[in-house]
């Protein structure tokens, strides 16, 4: 009886069905020559086919020419992904699926991280044996970073704290806080020490790079106080002496 003739409670049953209908069919013999479709696709055609990759096929975006910076990280979404040390500074390309991010420089793959949740902000994915061994290259944390604050100076290190202070996590801060510091290596210490003084005084409370930069940028920090002149107190007065030498 043909499958049409017959009821299938459930769509399991009907798949099996039609997979043992269609095996007989296959198996049943050729009229006109030897052998059945089976035999032909065995010995013929299974050869030549090519194996299926071991990973289905994925839809991606690709982000190109992006710098992976001194730390050693690349952004992607507002969050940072580590890359052999050999390749800072330089240009990657990110080819980016649901699951996965892998790094490419030129046609060669770099590296590959499971990619962080959209709700992720300011988070990093480090594989140890992307970075060199040795203090240059530890990661920043909160504490790395208030001690080079406090080299700097106490009014740099109250900048610091106060960012620290206005997030919800300290990982939030990491990026905000080290571009004040950073401002250290184009400008003197003494020079982001008093350009962080003077934000201070002014009326932001948590002040960022967005206040410092422009002080050290404009040259606030080296103005010199104005001049102040002696307040004199009442009119010119003659001295006796003057009086003295007078005629009447």
């Amino acid at each position: 009886a043909g499958l049409r003739d017959q009821r299938f409670t459930s769509l399991p049953k009907l798949t099996a069905a039609i997979v043992d209908r269609v095996s007989a069919y296959n198996d049943e013999p050729f009229q006109k020559r030897p052998g059945s479709r089976t035999s032909v696709f065995t010995t013929e055609e299974k050869p030549l086919l090519s194996p299926l990759p071991q990973v289905a096929y994925e839809i991606s975006q690709w982000a190109y020419g992006r710098r992976v910076a001194r730390n050693g990280h690349v952004s992607w979404a507002r969050n940072y992904y580590s890359v052999p040390f050999e390749h800072i500074g330089s240009k990657v390309d990110l080819r980016i699926t649901d699951r996965s991010l892998t790094v490419y420089r030129g046609d060669q793959r770099v590296t590959t991280h499971l990619l962080l949740p959209e709700t992720a902000v300011n988070e990093y994915r480090t594989n140890d044996a992307d970075l060199p061994a040795g203090d240059r290259y530890q990661q920043w944390d909160a504490a790395r970073i208030r001690q080079w604050a406090e080299r700097i100076g106490a009014s740099t290190l109250v900048v610091i704290n106060r960012i620290f202070e206005s997030v919800a996590i300290d990982e939030q801060g990491l990026n905000p806080a080290l571009a004040v510091l950073r401002l250290s290596r184009r400008y003197s210490a003494e020079r982001v020490e008093a350009a962080c003084r003077i934000t201070l005084a002014g009326p932001v409370r948590s002040p960022r790079y967005a206040h410092v930069q422009p002080i050290l940028a404009t040259g606030q920090d080296q103005a010199r106080p104005a001049r102040t002149e002696p307040v004199e107190h009442g009119g010119y007065v003659r001295g006796a002496s003057y009086y003295a030498g007078g005629t009447r």
